[in-house]
């Protein structure tokens, strides 16, 4: 039972990690992007999550964006619960003006399953209320993530993701519609207790109304809780 339950579990997400291949040419970048990810536990049901992420775009020869990300979320139980946040923006696209987006959000994480041996599928959805200095309007975002953990070592874990990025409505900055989709593959490092280090590759798939445009990411986040 185990072992076809683990089957279906890697099958569905060897066919998540393809979904975003596109059928058509598109354009290529090669990025880094950092992360660090502070979990603070207020209380039993009351958490706190800080983030920062520095993404090296144009050949990873620039900082092409920052994100400075808060959460604060409540456990319903301990495998839902529900948060809402703020974040921060700076995007340097080349060749023009920087944009700092301002973005209200609202999430609902929840575990879908856990095994005795230590296998876990974690999902998040979260919408998502951007507003640009430079811009008018507000777009509303959809994003729905969805994560496999597996042990692969007494130590380590194979961590993969996919992650769609629907967009609800048109904006000066929004399509509408699916505009990307991130398809993750790394491995848990631990480096201390509740540190890890969780490096990998990370496929952006970036759809436009030209030429779509694929990022390949060395991706590295360090997750820590308290």
């Amino acid at each position: 039972m185990r072992s076809r339950l683990f089957s279906r579990l890697a099958a569905a997400g060897l066919a998540a990690l393809g979904m975003a291949a596109p059928a058509r040419a598109n354009d290529h970048d090669f990025n880094i992007w950092l992360g660090q990810f502070a979990t603070i536990n207020a209380s039993d049901s009351v958490y706190v999550r800080l983030e920062a992420q520095e993404r090296f775009t144009d050949d990873a020869d620039r900082l092409g964006q920052l994100l400075l990300r808060s959460l604060v979320a409540y456990r319903l139980d301990p495998t839902v619960s529900l948060g809402a946040g703020y974040a921060y923006i700076l995007t340097r696209p080349d060749g023009r003006a920087d944009l700092n987006e301002h973005r209200f959000y609202q999430e609902l994480n929840v575990r879908l399953l856990q095994t005795a041996g230590g296998v876990t599928v974690d999902s998040r959805t979260r919408i998502e209320q951007r507003t640009f200095e430079e811009r008018n309007g507000t777009a509303w975002r959809l994003r729905q993530f969805v994560q496999l953990r597996v042990p692969i070592t007494g130590r380590n874990k194979l961590v993969a993701y996919t992650e769609p990025f629907i967009d609800l409505n048109q904006t000066d900055v929004q399509r509408g519609g699916v505009s990307l989709w991130r398809n993750f593959a790394g491995v848990s490092v631990p480096l201390a207790n509740r540190i890890e280090m969780v490096p990998g590759y990370l496929n952006q798939h970036v759809f436009r109304d030209g030429r779509d445009r694929s990022d390949h990411v060395a991706n590295v986040n360090l997750v820590m809780t308290f």
